[in-house]
Parts: structure tokens; C-alpha cells; sequence
């Protein structure tokens, strides 16, 4: 399994508008004025893209969806999974279209009941579209998940974790890869779920607590608590500077980027 990290920031993208109008003051180490310079500190909303012998599944069509595949080069798409339904996971929904056309069959979808509530609501005109369609829209066939599924032989397990008040959203674990980009608590039935992973992909929102999200020090717990091979932090912030912190992670911990790239 191939893997690629389309983005690894948050909602607000590093580096953020709210920086720029104040001259780059908010960044506790200047994150969002390097990244003007150094591509590894630029971070898109996050997404990533599973290369399944020959079948592409992608995690989350973020804002920055258009610009992600452009610039990963990406000429089909097999699937698409949602984590949850917050706008930075859904909103490039409907450039799906360009993967879709009326002669081939539907591109799956796959999410929670929650989450796939929340997509039939922010884009009615794509689950359930009028007589007259004018600008094309997504064909896309809509899969309630809960427990195991399969794509392409491999095992798909949702990961029912905790972010804040919303309920239904999810993690994935396939085969010993798990993804859990939005996370505040992992239950305990989760945690079984994630034993013996040689890759763990997780949110690190920040240094400080955060209502919803990991922060550093919760997501290294999580790390050391599960013990995977690889640990990789993703959904950063501008807080993160990964050339300050990375000298003081484990040994198997690092900070994913945008167009990082690994097989597993």
C-alpha cells in the first residue's frame, strides 16, 4: 500500500489568513512566515490518498481538494472515505465530478450514518438532483459504514473515536495502517481495534490542550500507548514547527508534511 499525504493541516491551513493581516504575530515560532519559503511548513487541509494495488482510495475530500490532486497528479479515483463532516473533511465534494462520468459506474462514498447525513444536507443537489442539471454534478453511490468492510481484498475497520461533541466520526484501519486525523478520545473498543499497527497516521493539533483535538503530548501518549512501528503526526497547526520539535520525538514519531510519500 502506497501512501500519500495530500495535507496535514488543519481548517485554518498553514500558513493561515489570520497570520498574514497581523503580520505573522499569532505564530508562536513564525511557522506561517516560513512557510512562504520552505514548502515543508506549507500545510493543506488534511487528506490522503491509498494506492491499493491499482485502486485509489481517498480519505476526505478536503477545501484544498482541487489543488491537492492537481499537484499529486492523481487521474482516477476508486473510493472515497469520510472521517467525519466538518467543512475542512467535505467541502471538495462536488469536484469529485471530474473523477465520475455518466458511462462508468459510481464512485463509492463511504461514511457514518452521521456523516453521511451531513453530506446528503450540504449537497442535496448531488444525493438527490433536480430534473435539469446545468454545471454536471458527482455520480457518486453513497455506503453507510459501521463495521468491517472491503476494498480491493483489503479489510476496512471503522475507528469510532472521540472529537468533541460531534458524533459519528471516524478512523479507518487498513490492514496494519491506521489513520485517525480528527481525535480528542480514542475508546477503549477503539484502542483494541489498533493493536499491532506498523503505521499509525494521528492528529496533533498543538502544544497546548485543545478542546477537541489531540495536542503534542496527548498524541505522543497515544503513540507510546499503541506502539506501532511508525508513528506519523498530521492535522497540524501553525504551533507545530517540525524542525524545532522533531529532535525531541521517539525514535519511531515524526511530522508528516504535505507530498510526503511511503509504502507500507
Amino acid at each position: 500500500m502506497k501512501i500519500t499525504f495530500l495535507g496535514t493541516g488543519t481548517s485554518h491551513g498553514v500558513p493561515s489568513i489570520d497570520c498574514m493581516r497581523q503580520q505573522y504575530q499569532r505564530c508562536p515560532h513564525q511557522v506561517c512566515l516560513k512557510a512562504e519559503h520552505d514548502p515543508r511548513y506549507r500545510r493543506m487541509r488534511s487528506s490522503i490518498l491509498l494506492e491499493l494495488q491499482q485502486y485509489e482510495v481517498l480519505i476526505d475530500t478536503s477545501q484544498d481538494f482541487r489543488e491537492q490532486m492537481l499537484r499529486a497528479h492523481v487521474t482516477r479515483l476508486d473510493a472515497v472515505l469520510y472521517t467525519h463532516g466538518h467543512a475542512d473533511h467535505i467541502f471538495g465534494l462536488p469536484d469529485t465530478r471530474s473523477y465520475t462520468h455518466r458511462d462508468e459506474p459510481p464512485l463509492p462514498v463511504y461514511a457514518s450514518p452521521e456523516t453521511m447525513h451531513t453530506l446528503r444536507s450540504s449537497f442535496g443537489y448531488v444525493f438527490d438532483p433536480p430534473t435539469f442539471v446545468g454545471g454536471g454534478i458527482p455520480i457518486l453511490a453513497p455506503h453507510v459504514v459501521s463495521t468491517r468492510f472491503t476494498l480491493a481484498g483489503h479489510d476496512i475497520y471503522p475507528i469510532h473515536v472521540e472529537h468533541g461533541p460531534l458524533q459519528g466520526c471516524l478512523g479507518y484501519r487498513i490492514d496494519n495502517t491506521a489513520y485517525i486525523p480528527d481525535v480528542h478520545t480514542i475508546p477503549a473498543a477503539a484502542l483494541d481495534m489498533l493493536q499491532g499497527l506498523d503505521l499509525l497516521i494521528i492528529n496533533c493539533l498543538r502544544e497546548r490542550p485543545h478542546s477537541s483535538h489531540l495536542s503534542l503530548s496527548e498524541s505522543l501518549h497515544y503513540a507510546e500507548l499503541l506502539a506501532p512501528q511508525l508513528a506519523l503526526f498530521t492535522h497540524m497547526t501553525h504551533d507545530i514547527d517540525y524542525a524545532l520539535e522533531e529532535p525531541n520525538l521517539p525514535t519511531n514519531v515524526h511530522f508528516a508534511y504535505d507530498g510526503l510519500q511511503l509504502t507500507v
